[in-house]
């Protein structure tokens, strides 16, 4: 039989963890030159109105300058305002025809620490200091199509002042001062201690898109946050929602370490110097307790959601385990209940740039989606569908509203069966005073737990669907609500849903998380000698498995009476606790059964409670309950669960779904690889 997707535990990464890549520098040749738009949209239609930007303005003669923006902090104590390092490039010939344009932004802590793509790219500076290299494809691509590219070192990286405050204050107000210069509200100057000034507002109109993958999207979400004026759009590539919910899962701790780590990590060497009271009130204000403080408050973005004047484009992996679903989910929600425009792309991938696994389709959308957003042209993609959902690698469908208008909250129940630990999933509530009992052990992970599904061990419980007669549809948010028995003080949860049956799937859990890198390259736009357009290609990677766990969710028994706050648990006393499993769409298919599986630690996603006995936990299945967002509701899932099993898969559309279609063809490769950032 196929072994499942993980062969090993799966491995917890930060943000800031490294996947070493050596940068080959390429010089465009000529023939490299007429490559360099391949994939590209075509020129723009003979019309008063145009519908799409073209490479019109020299790459090569760009104006390429820094300015350090006043943030109006003193994030480092040194008795003067902060200011932070914006590295610009732009045309040179709009100012000189007096043509304004919008500005694409990148704000992170990465440009010099870690980098930034699948190929780890680092800004680089000519001998006078001025940017030689932009990482990534954005200044290539878009600024001879008349846009201008900027690169901001968030406070205490790289060249800018302050210190890192991991998504906090100085964090967001590093990127909102840059927004706001470009409008006209903020002073920079020419230098880091000069007093000579810069000004913007002479060749941009002041349009800003932000965009970036994990903490640089996660910037964006802050910004977009305080509702300033001038961002128009943002597009945020797995990136977080409530930095609370990166470090904790309603108490449980996902990483062994808290946002001190994080900041030491990307501060400049000078910056850790100077920024010390900086790491001690992260200690202070993060505990490992996992209870809920004012810093987590200071950081949690989806409250001000309200506030959030620009459209917003995600793109999150479905099996993202770095910033894990739960964090594109809960900020989806919160935009939609406001009324914001939007879009989504999710991927089979882990933490993986959409560059990186559907290149051509990606620069396509994206080219599109900033010309209507900041250059205002009517080109129809706010009338096309708001969803594009892998379905299977490389295989993608499409939803006008995500998730579908008729996906309805509909509440499953666990009931025993013909062996302990192995029971039913169905509508029917089970009988008052039916029970499940299992042991924590800590070395077991949801990949042991679902690969003895259908067998009586003690380190989970387990309920199955009968096998589907139909397919079955969940998209979006889910929650499980556990009454449990701990005998022990503490006592962490976990609960997580299963497709069970053979599928080939990216190998989200193998180095890439969903791609494999290639030697061959393809380019995006103009290169000079110091900033190539080219990058490598890659495929997806690949693997056969007999179950794919889609959706999961943790939580702190001990968190039981209070989401932000733990206490001991009394034992042989019965908690109930609702965990928030992280959102996603996912169909099961004709044949497969849908699987809840409760158990304790989930080896390698949350740590273990601070207990010296093992945690033994009865569940009160009469008051324990998932309430999952089946597209049909109950009606659906009870069609599809009743009747005779096809033989062979049915070939009419699924519900709420459009047909899943290839990637369109390319000249190259469209598939591409992400870092661990």
């Amino acid at each position: 039989m196929p072994l499942h997707l993980r062969g090993t535990r799966p491995a917890r990464r930060s943000l800031a963890v490294a996947a070493s890549a050596v940068l080959l520098t390429v010089v465009l040749t000529p023939m490299a030159s007429a490559r360099s738009d391949a994939g590209a949209a075509s020129p723009p239609r003979a019309s008063h109105a145009p519908r799409e930007s073209a490479p019109v303005y020299s790459y090569d003669d760009a104006v390429r300058e820094s300015v350090w923006v006043d943030t109006g902090l003193d994030g480092d104590r040194d008795g003067r305002t902060d200011r932070v390092a914006a590295d610009i490039i732009r045309p040179r010939e709009a100012e000189a025809q007096g043509r304004k344009v919008p500005v694409i932004m990148d704000a992170s802590p990465y440009y010099s620490c870690c980098g930034r793509g699948n190929e780890s790219q680092k800004k680089t500076y000519d001998a006078d200091g001025r940017p030689v290299q932009f990482p990534l494809f954005y200044d290539n691509y878009f600024v001879p199509r008349g846009y201008a590219f900027v690169a901001v070192d968030l406070a205490g990286t790289n060249r800018s002042d302050g210190c890192d405050d991991v998504g906090g204050p100085s964090d967001i107000q590093s990127a909102k001062a840059v927004v706001d210069w470009l409008n006209g509200r903020a002073p920079a100057y020419t230098s880091r201690t000069g007093s000579e000034r810069a000004r913007a507002t002479g060749w941009t109109t002041g349009d800003t898109g932000m965009i970036g993958k994990s903490w640089d999207g996660t910037i964006a979400n802050g910004v977009a946050a305080t509702g300033v004026e001038g961002l128009k759009t943002i597009v945020p590539i797995g990136a977080i929602s409530s930095w609370y919910d990166y470090y904790f899962a309603k108490g449980a701790p996902l990483y062994d370490s808290g946002p001190e780590w994080l900041s030491h990590h990307v501060n400049s060497p000078d910056a850790r110097a100077r920024c010390g009271h900086v790491q001690q009130r992260l200690t202070a204000g993060a505990p490992r307790s996992g209870d809920w403080t004012p810093l987590w408050d200071a950081r949690d973005y989806v409250p001000d959601a309200s506030k959030v004047k620009a459209s917003v484009f995600v793109v999150h992996g479905q099996q993202d385990l770095n910033v894990r679903a739960k964090h594109f989910g809960q900020w989806w929600d919160a935009l939609a209940a406001h009324g914001v425009e939007r879009k989504i792309w999710l991927s089979q991938t882990g933490h993986v740039d959409p560059f990186d696994f559907r290149r051509a389709e990606w620069v396509r959308t994206l080219h599109r989606w900033f010309d209507h957003h900041l250059l205002g042209y009517d080109n129809g993609i706010d009338r096309e569908p708001m969803a594009d959902i892998e379905r299977a690698p490389d295989r993608w469908s499409t939803d006008r509203v995500w998730p579908p208008r008729a996906t309805v909250p509909t509440t499953l129940r666990p009931g025993t069966g013909t062996a302990p630990g192995v029971g039913t999933l169905s509508l029917a509530p089970a009988r008052p005073g039916t029970t499940e009992t299992f042991t924590d052990d800590p070395s077991l992970s949801e990949i042991d737990w679902a690969s003895h599904i259908d067998t009586s061990t003690p380190g989970k419980a387990g309920f199955t669907s009968r096998p589907l007669a139909k397919d079955l549809r969940l998209s979006g948010s889910a929650t499980v609500t556990v009454t449990a028995t701990p005998n022990t003080t503490a006592a962490h949860l976990t609960a997580v849903l299963v497709d069970l049956g053979p599928d080939t799937i990216r190998d989200y859990a193998a180095r890439g998380e969903g791609i494999t890198t290639l030697t061959e390259r393809s380019c995006w736009g103009a290169s000079t000698s110091g900033d190539s357009a080219c990058f490598k290609e890659t495929e997806a990677k690949t693997a056969d498995v007999d179950f794919t766990v889609f959706s999961r969710g943790w939580a702190d028994l001990g968190n039981w009476a209070d989401d932000r706050r733990g206490r001991p648990l009394t034992p042989g006393k019965a908690h109930t606790i609702t965990l928030d499993l992280a959102a996603a769409d996912h169909v099961v298919p004709a044949g497969h059964r849908l699987a809840l599986i409760i158990g304790g630690t989930d080896a390698g996603l949350i740590d273990p409670p601070a207990s010296t006995t093992a945690p033994t936990l009865t569940l009160d299945l009469a008051r324990t309950r998932a309430k999952l967002p089946v597209v049909g509701g109950a009606g659906a899932y009870l069609r599809a669960t009743s009747g005779t099993m096809p033989h062979t898969p049915r070939k009419a559309p699924l519900d709420g779904v459009a047909e899943p279609r290839a990637t369109t063809p390319i000249p190259f490769p469209s598939a591409g690889g992400g870092g661990l950032r």
